[in-house]
């Protein structure tokens, strides 16, 4: 019985693992400064009180979550050499990684909804997207992700582990696991599948449909500034949804366990995540506008200070 697991990581790299850790921890650090900053941000302007800010606030601290998941423990097996995970600790980190991903094709699906509302209803959208109704669609995501991701896990989990126990990995995800299984994977399997297509296929033709409505909706506008405004106000989330499905379709269909694999599962897991604080900064006017206030407050602050 298996009681340990071994992720291989990017052992085989050699002294090229001080590199990879100094340059996963920048982009880790750089992740959760970036994301709490617009969660700062956002709490702290009453500009970005809104439903569209608070989605983006929920991303930003979903985004925390999703590679504290994982890349805590990377840097570990890098720096330390230490690549053994306890078969609990091994199936809490798959339960939170299917589940927080889970969460975001949900979230980002809800976010669209949002822009689809604001764009061809903008006269009933805040009488709609009451504080009530916005607080419900940011909470049904997790309830869903981590619902889903409870019953993947639970049937991966039950299969019974008695031989090898490396996973070519660094990070414990369902299809390796079930390739160390010495029990019929099949329900398992069925199972992934299933929650696959409930968390990945159903929220991304959702988003597609928001957007063709929106993109109908934008082409009716006649005037070019009507149209750019319009667009402006989804570009930044079109973006994000672009990105994520764009890597994940990639990692997916990359064959598993090669070098290859891990480090795109890397470019998923990490840069992306990394990269959506600045793609919500430099492309939103009122998040810049925001910064540049609270600029302004800092230099006040401490141009009293030094008067003092």
């Amino acid at each position: 019985m298996v009681k340990e697991f071994i992720l291989l990581a990017f052992s085989d790299l050699g002294q090229l693992q001080i590199l990879l850790f100094v340059t996963i921890l920048l982009s880790y650090l750089i992740c959760v400064t970036g994301n709490i900053s617009i969660i700062i941000l956002i709490i702290t302007d009453p500009l970005l009180h809104n439903p569209m800010y608070t989605f983006i606030g929920t991303f930003a601290f979903l985004e925390i979550m999703f590679v504290t998941v994982t890349i805590p423990k990377l840097l570990d097996n890098l720096i330390s050499g230490k690549k053994s995970i306890s078969f609990l600790g091994c199936f809490t980190q798959l339960y939170f990684f299917n589940g927080l991903g889970i969460t975001e094709c949900y979230l980002l699906a809800v976010m669209a909804f949002d822009r689809d509302l604001a764009i061809n209803n903008p006269f009933h959208y805040l009488s709609i997207m009451s504080k009530k109704f916005c607080f419900k669609l940011a909470v049904a995501p997790w309830i869903v992700g981590l619902s889903i991701s409870f019953v993947t896990t639970f049937c991966t989990a039950c299969l019974n582990y008695c031989g090898s126990n490396q996973i070519n990995n660094f990070v414990c995800d369902a299809a390796p696991l079930q390739d160390l299984s010495c029990s019929d994977p099949l329900i398992s399997k069925l199972a992934i599948l299933v929650a696959a297509v409930l968390a990945v296929v159903i929220p991304f033709f959702i988003i597609i449909g928001f957007y063709i409505h929106i993109i109908n909706t934008i082409l009716k506008i006649k005037s070019s500034a009507g149209k750019k405004k319009a667009f402006s106000t989804c570009s930044s989330h079109l973006t994000v949804v672009s990105l994520y499905y764009g890597t994940a379709m990639i990692v997916y269909i990359t064959p598993i366990g090669t070098q290859m694999d891990k480090f795109l599962a890397l470019v998923y897991t990490v840069l992306t995540p990394m990269l959506n604080p600045f793609i919500y900064t430099l492309r939103n006017k009122d998040v810049k506008s925001a910064i540049n206030k609270s600029k302004s407050l800092l230099t006040g602050l401490l141009t009293v200070s030094a008067l003092r």
